[in-house]
């Protein structure tokens, strides 16, 4: 799982607006993240940072099988009442594998360009691992978000590896990452480096015997 939070906990903004459906603070929390190479070229275009920001990325692509997100990182709220609504990702989106949609608007499974299915269902964590899991076959689970999303996979104890980059600035609101997951480094191993953006990198990992 990698996220990106502000430096006093934040991983969603409250600026959103019909017109910009992400707002401005979104492209500030995710500046560096987007300015990277490897985030570039999934978009198809050159150039971008090779710092660390980029090592991140580069690391969390990789071995990934399976995906899962909310509604609301699909694109649910945009068009709640368009059956034909095929998400704010485009025709080709840039996962490339089974997408798990959690939802209550469970619709046929939907295949894209580039290899990217999306599967929509209302299941619990657990079965919705599950079938992620059976999807990937042997490679990695990828948590995308959104924030409750997140939180309930982190609450349920099933994320194995956490990355967080605290961008350093200041939203204010939104929604913690950290509330009610007090304690949740104990029994982990916690290693941080700081890239050339000011963003700190921090990674949780289960504590090798």
């Amino acid at each position: 799982m990698d996220l990106n939070v502000s430096l006093d906990g934040y991983m969603t903004t409250t600026d959103q607006t019909p017109e910009d459906p992400f707002g401005a603070d979104w492209e500030r929390l995710t500046a560096a993240y987007t300015a990277t190479r490897t985030f570039q070229l999934r978009l198809g275009h050159e150039g971008g940072t090779t710092g660390l920001d980029d090592a991140h990325i580069k690391a969390e692509s990789h071995g990934i099988g399976a995906e899962i997100l909310g509604a609301g990182m699909f694109g649910f709220h945009a068009h709640p009442e368009d059956s034909d609504w095929q998400g704010w990702w485009g025709p080709n989106p840039p996962f490339g594998v089974p997408v798990f949609v959690l939802t209550h608007r469970e619709r046929e499974s939907l295949a894209m360009e580039g290899g990217t299915t999306y599967h929509f269902l209302s299941a619990s964590p657990q079965e919705t691992l599950a079938r992620a899991q059976e999807a990937a076959g042997e490679l990695d689970v990828r948590i995308g978000g959104g924030a409750r999303v997140v939180k309930n996979f982190l609450r349920a104890g099933l994320v194995d590896r956490l990355h967080v980059a605290i961008v350093p600035i200041l939203l204010g609101r939104g929604e913690s990452i950290w509330q009610d997951l007090r304690g949740f480094e104990e029994g982990r191993e916690m290693r941080s480096e700081v890239a050339e953006s000011g963003v700190v990198h921090v990674v949780f990992e289960p504590r090798s015997s």
